[in-house]
Formats: C-alpha cells, sequence, structure tokens
C-alpha cells in the first residue's frame, strides 16, 4: 500500500533549476517526477513503499576522485576528518578485521608507508563532513538518497534490481565493481580489482550516470531515518546520514548492496576505504 506523496526534504537554499535540460559539464539532467522510492522485496529499512515527488537536478556523471579532492585541498587548506584523528578504517582481508589504520586517509588509503591512491579512482576515507565541505566548495551539494534512488532507477518506476539491470555479471562481463569470493577472507578479483576502480570503467547506465553499484558508498545529505508508515520507526539521530550504492567490499547482504533500494548509514564524522561520494545541483 503506496503512503501519502511526501517532497523531498529541503537540504539548503540553492538556486533554483528551470525545469528545461540545462547541460552542465560532468553532470546529467534529471527531469524530476513521482517516483515510488522502496520496495517490498528487500531488508525491513527499504519499506514501506511511498510516493515521492522530487523536483528536477543535476547530479555527478562520476564519483568525485581523488585527483578533483586534491584540487579542493590545496586550494583551502582543508583537513579531513581522518587527518584530525590521525587514523581512519581500513578491513584486512587476512585477519577478517577492521581497524583504525594510523595515517590512512584520501591520499593514502592504506596508511603512509603504502602506494598512494590514484587520481582516477573515487575519493575515499572522506566523511560525510568532508563531503559536504567539498561540495559547498565547489558550488554542489549532496544528493538526497531520494535523488540518488531516482537516478539509480534512470528516472522512472522500475523494476529493476540494479542501475544497469537485474544482472551483476551479463555475457561473462562484470557490470560493476562489487565483491566476489565465498566469504570476506576469501576474496576472488573476476571483476579485475579488488578494490577500488578508476571511475566509470565499468561504462553508463541508461541515464549516463557510472558507478550508481558497486566501487564505493556514496554519502547522502540526509540524515537517517526510518520511512513513512514504517512501524517501529527507528530512532532519529542528526549524526547518522545515510549511504546508498554499496562497494567492492563484502557486505552480509551480499549482491542486495548493489541495488538501487538499498539503503546503509553512518555517523558524520566517519571516513572508510570504501566510502566515496558525488555531488548534486
Amino acid at each position: 500500500k503506496k503512503e501519502e506523496v511526501v517532497t523531498a526534504p529541503e537540504i539548503k537554499k540553492e538556486k533554483k533549476i528551470d525545469s528545461k535540460p540545462v547541460s552542465i559539464e560532468g553532470m546529467i539532467f534529471f527531469q524530476g517526477g513521482k517516483i515510488d522510492i522502496g520496495t517490498t522485496n528487500g531488508k525491513p529499512d527499504e519499506g514501506p513503499v511511498f510516493e515521492m515527488k522530487i523536483e528536477p537536478f543535476h547530479l555527478d556523471k562520476n564519483l568525485v576522485t581523488v585527483a578533483e579532492f586534491r584540487k579542493f585541498i590545496q586550494n583551502t587548506g582543508f583537513r579531513t576528518d581522518a587527518d584530525k584523528f590521525g587514523d581512519s578504517g581500513v578491513f584486512d582481508f587476512t585477519s577478517g578485521n577492521w581497524a583504525l589504520t594510523k595515517g590512512a586517509n584520501w591520499e593514502y588509503p592504506f596508511g603512509p608507508d603504502q602506494p598512494k591512491s590514484e587520481d582516477n579512482h573515487p575519493v575515499t576515507h572522506v566523511s560525510w563532513n568532508d563531503a559536504e565541505a567539498y561540495a559547498t566548495w565547489i558550488g554542489k551539494r549532496l544528493p538526497t538518497e531520494f535523488e540518488w534512488e531516482y537516478a539509480a532507477k534512470n528516472g522512472k518506476n522500475t523494476t529493476d534490481k540494479y542501475a544497469w539491470g537485474n544482472k551483476v555479471v551479463e555475457k561473462g562481463r562484470y557490470k560493476a565493481n562489487v565483491w566476489q569470493g565465498p566469504s570476506v577472507t576469501q576474496p576472488e578479483v573476476l571483476d579485475g580489482y579488488m578494490y577500488t576502480s578508476p571511475v566509470g570503467i565499468f561504462g553508463e547506465h541508461t541515464s549516463g550516470l557510472t558507478d550508481m553499484g558497486g566501487n564505493v558508498w556514496q554519502w547522502c545529505s540526509n540524515t537517517y531515518e526510518s520511512y513513512p508508515g514504517k512501524v517501529p520507526a527507528a530512532p532519529k539521530d542528526e549524526s547518522i546520514k545515510s549511504t546508498r550504492g554499496g562497494s567492492f567490499m563484502y557486505d552480509q547482504a551480499g549482491d542486495a548492496s548493489f541495488t538501487v533500494t538499498f539503503r546503509s548509514k553512518n555517523t558524520t564524522d566517519t571516513s572508510l576505504f570504501n566510502t566515496g561520494f558525488r555531488c548534486a545541483l
């Protein structure tokens, strides 16, 4: 049963976009409109399904890259949360444990004694606070998770599981940088990448976007909360924000984490080696 139409929350004052497509380099325009959010076939927090009106918006074609984030750091002198704390979250596939690795940050994803991050890969080890700061600097913002889902669904109601269709592997080719392996300590690199991959290397979706599933989790602007009509509703905490899209990393949800409706969350100051972002306008 659908709930009443809900309007996406206003995040901040911004320049209103005309409903006519406007070409912005590196961004994809979405007309907006009413769309069903959530699914009846997913995890408990992916429902109940409700209809929402999405206003016209633009979304970055690609995830923000290391090279793009470096320009931000060089121009502003900004210190990320990982740099302030002196460490960041890295998962060890050998031990099967997460650890706060000293010196791990956007430039050295596995620590200062390991290779630097590659310029054309998505930036990681960025907290929600860091992503917000970058978006503000470049004159954009983070997308809401509802805009993200609208975009992942290619701007229409669809039964497709993923932004690219219904299969992770088609004709022997992986459609995204996702986890392969029987367990978290037994990774298999069948898609060609153990960790992050160059942005867009797995091709465009119907909308023209890339990496709307796999590679890295993507920060969204809104505070995580239960969908309208959810009983019981989860407690709302302003320090916990929504993330979408899954990553190269093992997830207990398996292939479900790459779907267009799967939801996750984290605290605003958390930074991990499998979390990045893209911007909206």
